[in-house]
């Protein structure tokens, strides 16, 4: 085909890295195949498959961006033929700090297309950073960030084994109860499966603040946990507690090592203080 197609191609990716700097997630998931297959920098390192699983991988980077992170192409090259495409573009990605540190950092990202009818559709993305030895911080902090977002959908899905999966097996858990600390992630999982079985009817946690500091193949986050949970007669509750959990990363990726959760206490009575809200 000619430079009309590859034009329209891409004037279609440059309103896709518009709309990922907006956080506009319909508009990013537009002209998207339902069996798209994305390998992105941080992990599953086999890919993110179909667009339910394209889709999870944009909150983490959205709350991320909102720290004023840009996200902006630079060069953007198309080739279009009668039936597929590909694009290979460079893109500014990074805080303000970070690209000041480093102004040459530039994401890659290469996009296969398929023709759909009179539409184009993107079938493979493919995002990269060049590998400068240690593995940027940044870009941990998305893993970090991702993971969280596993647990709170984890938590609302009441699934076990998904919760469990980023958690070390010999993570030290300093909870809200007795006794002082659990040890493992065997007693680690009790606590968590009481918690899902005392919710009488449907259960969440978030961190709305959630802060994260990554240095090498360690990495802490921290922020106020917001926990809802179902009561008898259909009332939901909500609590506020403090948390703060540490990271470590191995050949498998991240794994929570350490959670330290708590409520402030009032010091007239010396009893705990659930009732508090930012």
């Amino acid at each position: 085909m000619g430079t009309t197609e590859e034009t329209r191609i891409k004037e279609m990716i440059e309103e896709w890295a518009r709309a990922v700097h907006a956080g506009d997630l319909d508009a990013v998931l537009a002209d998207h195949a339902d069996d798209i297959v994305m390998f992105d920098v941080p992990p599953p390192h086999d890919g993110v498959r179909g667009l339910g699983e394209y889709r999870r991988t944009w909150p983490p980077f959205f709350e991320w961006q909102a720290s004023g992170a840009v996200f902006e192409i630079t060069s953007l090259e198309v080739t279009a033929g009668a039936d597929v495409a590909f694009a290979h573009a460079l893109l500014r990605c990074g805080t303000p700090a970070e690209l000041a540190r480093h102004p040459e950092r530039r994401l890659r990202l290469t996009i296969g297309l398929r023709r759909d009818g009179d539409r184009w559709v993107v079938a493979h993305e493919h995002h990269s950073f060049a590998h400068t030895g240690d593995q940027d911080d940044a870009e941990s902090e998305h893993e970090i960030r991702a993971i969280h977002q596993d647990w709170f959908e984890g938590t609302s899905a009441r699934d076990l084994d998904g919760i469990m999966a980023h958690i070390a097996g010999d993570v030290v858990s300093y909870e809200h109860e007795t006794p002082l600390r659990y040890t493992g992630a065997a007693d680690v999982r009790e606590v968590c499966d009481a918690g899902l079985r005392a919710a009488t009817g449907p259960v969440g946690w978030d961190v709305p603040d959630l802060r994260i500091l990554v240095r090498g193949d360690l990495a802490v986050a921290w922020g106020l946990n917001r926990m809802t949970a179902g009561r008898p007669g259909g009332e939901i509750g909500e609590s506020w507690s403090r948390g703060t959990r540490v990271f470590r990363r191995s050949a498998d990726g991240w794994s929570m090592v350490h959670q330290h959760v708590s409520y402030p206490y009032d010091p007239t009575t010396g009893l705990a203080r659930t009732d508090l809200t930012p």
